[in-house]
C-alpha cells in the first residue's frame, strides 16, 4: 500500500508504496540523485533530512550509520534516502541545499565561474565549493582522488 511523503522545500507530495526507500520517492520526482553507491548506502550523495515521521522509517543499519558518521552535515535527524524504508505515514523529508558532483567532467565546465549552489564532496557531504565562490582548477584533483577511493572501496565491498 502505497504511503505520502512530502519533499521540502519543493513542496512535493509523492507517493511510495510500503517498504520501497526514499531514494523512490526522489527518483519518481525527477530530482537528481546521483547514487554514487548505486543505492548501497556507503556515500553522501542521497543524504537527507527528516522533518517529520522519523518513527514511520525503518531502523538505521550498521552501514547507514557508519556512513553518517563521516558526513560532515549530518544531523540527528539525517537519514540516507537509499536506506530508509518507507514503513508508514507521516514522513517530510527536507532534501539539503547543494549539489553534488558527479564527474570531473561536470567540474571542468564550470572553471572560472561562480557556483550557482554549494558544490558538495559525494563521500563525505564537505562543501568543495561555496555558493557564489570561483571553480578552481585544484577542485579537479582533489575529485580525480575522490574517484579513485570511492573505486576502490567499492571493489572491496563487492568482493566482501
Amino acid at each position: 500500500m502505497a504511503k505520502l511523503v512530502k519533499l521540502e522545500p519543493i513542496s512535493q507530495e509523492t507517493a511510495v508504496n510500503t517498504n520501497d526507500n526514499i531514494l523512490s520517492a526522489l527518483l519518481a520526482n525527477e530530482l537528481t540523485v546521483l547514487q554514487e553507491c548505486d543505492g548501497r548506502g556507503m556515500c553522501s550523495t542521497c543524504h537527507v533530512y527528516i522533518k517529520n515521521g522519523m518513527e514511520s522509517l525503518s531502523p538505521v543499519n550498521r552501514r547507514e550509520k557508519r556512513t553518517l558518521e563521516v558526513i560532515t552535515t549530518a544531523k540527528p535527524n539525517s537519514r540516507l534516502a537509499c536506506q530508509a524504508r518507507v514503513m508508514g505515514e507521516g514522513i517530510v523529508i527536507e532534501i539539503p541545499a547543494g549539489l553534488y558532483v558527479n564527474a570531473i567532467e561536470d567540474i571542468e565546465a564550470l572553471i572560472g565561474r561562480r557556483a550557482e549552489q554549494d558544490i558538495l564532496h559525494p563521500l563525505n557531504g564537505k562543501v568543495l565549493v561555496e555558493a557564489s565562490k570561483l571553480v578552481t582548477r585544484s577542485m579537479i584533483s582533489q575529485l580525480q582522488d575522490t574517484r579513485s577511493q570511492v573505486g576502490e572501496y567499492l571493489a572491496r565491498t563487492r568482493e566482501a
